[in-house]
């Protein structure tokens, strides 16, 4: 049996095709475009593993696509690929659209005509797992419920409008074409392989390069925080358990400001790598003007999929940002790799201070 991933050597992807590997005996095949946040190095311990197979390329490519689908007859899709990066939205939306989008058409297209062809037990086999964001929601009052799967959809950034869209698009395909679908909405990912311009790996890369630690507003955006490992084991568990056409939020029940982040991660590397002057890592926190439409604060409600499915998240704030401030410090190289002179010019266009 074969999975087709797409955007499989991005943060998440990658973590997902990873640990697909390591407890399936299923083969991968791994479509991505290899933009700026797809690091094909994340997928270096993979070389020599047949059961990946690697093809450099674009989900909006449908000639690619169809052909990748009919030579692997894979019996599901897992659908990560995405702009996904709020501040480069704002600066280049054009992008997004194409992406999030238009590529994401262009998948389903290709995905409705082999899956239209399969013989009748394979038809009802197949599944498409699309991997979406809690920011299609908008944005919560300090106060208010934390966001259901029946939440409206308010999106707030070119980002989230797109990926808003992508959403709906899916939603279409089954209602209209019975296409077996199944959507995952997550909150804030975090853990090893992540491209270093969100807030935590941002913070861990500029602490050790004696940077200052950028922090919008007044840093009381609120998140909910997800380890990366816990979201791909919730993707496995809807995959094989979801019910088709539902929509399931996948969240780590760790709503922090922003700060309080900043702040951990401060600490954890004032114990693990203290600084040569013995001050704290927190002296480097500046704050810079914020973003245009941030949104103040993001909860997910995940009841749904612990109720349905029996999933929760294994690891708790304390436990996975350890794990991955370790993980940045164990691997200066990976960092070293991804920070290339464009991605430079990108943070001190991004972050100048306000």
């Amino acid at each position: 049996m074969t999975i087709l991933v797409t955007g499989g050597a991005g943060f998440i992807g990658s973590n997902f095709v990873l640990d697909w590997l390591a407890g399936s005996d299923e083969a991968v095949v791994n479509l991505d475009a290899l933009t700026y946040a797809g690091n094909v190095h994340n997928l270096d311990s993979l070389r020599d593993n047949p059961r990946h197979i690697f093809v450099h390329g674009d989900i909006g490519d449908a000639a690619l696509v169809g052909r990748l689908l009919a030579e692997h007859q894979p019996r599901a899709v897992l659908h990560f690929a995405a702009e996904s990066h709020v501040d480069r939205s704002i600066h280049g939306p054009g992008a997004f659209v194409q992406t999030n989008i238009v590529g994401t058409f262009q998948l389903l297209e290709a995905i409705r005509t082999y899956w239209g062809a399969l013989e009748p037990e394979a038809k009802a086999a197949f599944r498409l797992l699309h991997v979406s964001t809690d920011e299609v929601f908008g944005s919560l009052a300090k106060d208010a419920p934390a966001f259901t799967e029946t939440h409206p959809y308010e999106p707030n950034s070119p980002y989230s409008a797109s990926k808003a869209a992508s959403d709906h698009l899916v939603r279409a395909y089954h209602h209209t074409y019975g296409l077996p679908v199944l959507t995952t909405n997550c909150s804030n990912n975090y853990g090893p392989l992540h491209f270093p311009e969100k807030l935590i790996p941002l913070m861990i890369v500029n602490a050790q390069a004696g940077k200052p630690l950028p922090v919008y507003g007044d840093g009381q955006q609120i998140r909910d925080w997800l380890y990366v490992k816990d979201h791909c084991s919730a993707i496995r568990c809807v995959l094989a358990h979801g019910r088709l056409g539902e929509t399931y939020n996948v969240g780590g029940w760790n709503e922090m400001p922003n700060l309080d982040i900043v702040h951990t991660v401060c600490d954890l590397l004032d114990e693990l790598k203290p600084r040569a002057d013995g001050s704290s890592y927190r002296a480097q926190i500046a704050f810079v003007t914020d973003r245009p439409g941030h949104d103040r604060r993001y909860a997910i409600d995940a009841n749904k999929i612990h109720r349905e499915l029996g999933w929760r998240p294994a690891e708790t704030f304390a436990s996975g940002i350890r794990k991955t401030v370790q993980w940045y410090l164990d691997n200066p190289q990976w960092v070293a790799q991804v920070q290339s002179g464009a991605y430079r010019d990108w943070v001190a266009k991004q972050y100048a201070a306000g």
